[in-house]
């Protein structure tokens, strides 16, 4: 087992990564405030880790509550099933919610987390690589609206985050490869030698070999947890972690949430953000090359047109006074946010990026 921890005072939290971990309850048992757990999870997860789960947190008071599995479902609507959960169930102020599933479920289980009673404890226990790498750690919480992603939501750390290696084994292909967009933008903003790393091991990591997966996922959440621990409410360095999602997030919601999974849309995005930020030809075709191998799409093939794309882009977290902030690449290794690039250019790009259908 690898172990990290996420400093942000007394709101620092460990990550445990390994193989088993959930067979070792005294891992997350020190994290249980009170005698209540609700576990919650969705359609998909519950048949496979749920009662493993439970099994956890044998000695309290368990609920469990199964949701609708989908980027769709990521709504205020499916977090009020879990606000009427806990109060059906009499769930007090010092109760534990258990996030079991993958980013949506995370993100969901952390917002009605830090709203139940103006906040209570949570656990996350992410199941799908990109949750392991990414949405588990640091406190990004919310749900999606219909003309934005991710803009309802708050700032609200977990207690600890156990990932299992193990549960990527039940995990789609498609949803595996969905996760490596993120952990290769670990590699885009601040790491050349991990991206290196993972040019020549793409192939191992494709096939799940155990000792690289286990590297990757703690190298990123090494790194995230180091942005997060400078810049927990993303004031500055921590939008770097957004290399790609303005396209993506505009990918997502212009095509209908679900069409392309988030990491699909961060991927084509990342590859945008690179000619956005006139790489050079080796390096646009580095990435394009890895992210191919990683069985990544590099263009959008739905139906979708260049107006759609901005105007969703419009509505950004990262947007000032309706201007457009991105991340883009010095190079590989080193990305900066900007709001100064040509419109022109943007326009070429996203039209570039769209198949003709």
């Amino acid at each position: 087992m690898k172990q990290l921890k996420v400093e942000l005072g007394d709101k620092s939290y460990p990550i445990y990564i390994g193989e088993n971990l959930l067979q070792q309850s005294e891992l997350v048992i020190p994290f249980v405030k009170g005698k209540q757990v609700l576990i919650v999870t969705n359609t998909t997860v519950a048949p496979l880790y749920l009662e493993q789960t439970k099994k956890i947190f044998a000695d309290f008071e368990v609920q469990e509550i199964i949701l609708k599995d989908g980027e769709q479902y990521k709504t205020l609507d499916t977090v009020n099933q879990i606000w009427t959960k806990l109060l059906e169930s009499h769930f007090d102020r010092t109760c534990t919610l258990v996030a079991l599933g993958g980013g949506v479920v995370g993100d969901m289980t952390g917002f009605a987390a830090a709203s139940y009673q103006r906040g209570v404890n949570f656990i996350q226990i992410p199941t799908t690589l990109l949750s392991q790498v990414d949405s588990s750690v640091g406190g990004k919480t919310g749900v999606n609206h219909s003309l934005a992603k991710n803009m309802i939501g708050a700032f609200y750390q977990p207690k600890c985050v156990l990932i299992d290696t193990n549960t990527l084994k039940t995990l789609a292909n498609r949803e595996f490869s969905a996760g490596m967009a993120e952990v290769i933008k670990y590699g885009l903003i601040d790491d050349l030698n991990f991206f290196e790393f993972l040019e020549s091991r793409i192939d191992n990591i494709i096939k799940q070999e155990q000792k690289y997966i286990t590297e990757i996922i703690y190298r990123s959440c090494q790194s995230k947890a180091k942005i997060v621990a400078e810049d927990e409410f993303e004031s500055g360095k921590r939008a770097l972690l957004n290399l790609g999602h303005t396209f993506g997030h505009a990918i997502e919601n212009a095509l209908g949430y679900g069409i392309y999974l988030h990491g699909e849309a961060v991927a084509v995005g990342m590859l945008m953000a690179a000619h956005l930020s006139n790489l050079d030809k080796d390096g646009i075709d580095r990435i394009k090359n890895l992210l191919i191998k990683a069985n990544l799409p590099t263009t959008i093939n739905q139906k979708t047109t260049e107006k759609e794309l901005r105007q969703t882009m419009l509505i950004d977290k990262k947007n000032i006074d309706n201007n457009i902030h991105f991340i883009l690449l010095k190079s590989i290794g080193y990305a900066f946010i900007t709001s100064d690039y040509n419109d022109n250019e943007l326009s070429e790009i996203l039209n570039q990026f769209i198949e003709p259908l």
